[in-house]
């Protein structure tokens, strides 16, 4: 793929004229909620460095407010599919390498004592995991501006953190109710991002390209068993998302918007890096396509050599 800075520069160059480039286009990045198949944005934001293409803002909920909070503190994209691949690669948790050693965890480990939480699972050993691989510790310290989304669990309204320690920002965006504990922030209680706003196309502003992944799922109709408990509640919550997706980008369109197929991954599916990132390909080369052909648009002369 070419860079769009050569492109665009070399399209300007004539013989009876001097050679102009294109100013660095405002692009801004949505990464949306979806569990594991949240892994996919790894591979768009490989699409993007491809193209010599940098966002200038970044917005996220749930799994893509980890993404995002990564990259916004610096981290490419193979850096980041190391840090997913050193702990997803336990089929039987998808968190195992947070523990240390080779030894998946127990059963104890996993599910908190006092169940009186509203959780199952504990997410500050893989919130720390990821914070041990950044030095960022508040948003002051990210290279681009972020805003990461959670969810007053009170009013069901959405809520933009893009300000204080990243940490406690990431655990609320994340906490999907039911597995993971929701998290106190003042007066509020907040739970996943996912819940109130799971694509938040509408907390980024005006810019030249907005472009929005939405990773979450799809079900395809199966003419066997019907689907098991855990395939409604978390199917259920897809739907729910996508309704609000919907409803969101009808008022917010996005420049780009983007959907993976990646229609049998669950929500705790980590230990399926390589599937999932081979799978998205074919939507990374779409978005590259897509870059290109707006980028091309702001800078007609290009088309015409």
């Amino acid at each position: 793929m070419l860079c769009w800075v050569g492109l665009l520069a070399g399209a300007w160059a004539s013989a009876d004229k001097p050679a102009a480039v294109c100013p660095e286009p405002d692009v801004a990045l949505v990464l949306g909620s979806g569990g594991a198949a949240g892994l996919a944005h790894i591979a768009m934001l490989r699409a993007f460095e491809e193209q010599g293409i940098r966002p200038r803002v970044v917005a996220g909920s749930s799994i893509g407010a980890i993404i995002g909070t990564l990259h916004a503190a610096g981290m490419d994209a193979d850096e980041i599919e190391t840090l997913f691949r050193e702990f997803g690669g336990s089929a039987f948790n998808p968190f195992a390498g947070l523990f240390g050693g080779n030894v998946a965890p127990s059963l104890r480990e996993l599910i908190e004592i006092d169940l009186g939480n509203g959780s199952l699972l504990d997410s500050n050993r893989f919130v720390d995991f990821v914070g041990e691989r950044t030095e960022a510790r508040t948003f002051d310290d990210l290279e681009m501006p972020l805003s990461i989304v959670a969810t007053d669990f009170w009013s069901g309204e959405p809520r933009v953190i893009d300000a204080g320690e990243l940490l406690p920002a990431m655990r609320a965006s994340m906490a999907v109710p039911g597995v993971f504990a929701p998290v106190g922030k003042g007066e509020d209680l907040l739970i996943d991002g996912g819940a109130s706003n799971p694509l938040p196309v509408d907390v980024v502003g005006e810019h030249d390209i907005v472009v929005a992944i939405d990773v979450t799922g799809s079900r395809r109709r199966d003419s066997g068993a019907p689907p098991d408990i855990s395939d409604l509640l978390f199917s259920s919550f897809e739907i729910m998302q996508q309704s609000i997706i919907r409803a969101r980008l009808r008022e917010y369109p996005a420049d780009i918007y983007i959907k993976p197929g990646l229609d049998d991954i669950r929500m705790l599916h980590f230990d399926r890096v390589e599937e999932i990132l081979e799978r998205s390909e074919p939507a990374a080369e779409e978005l590259s396509e897509r870059l290109q052909e707006l980028i091309g648009k702001r800078c007609p002369e290009s088309a015409e050599d």
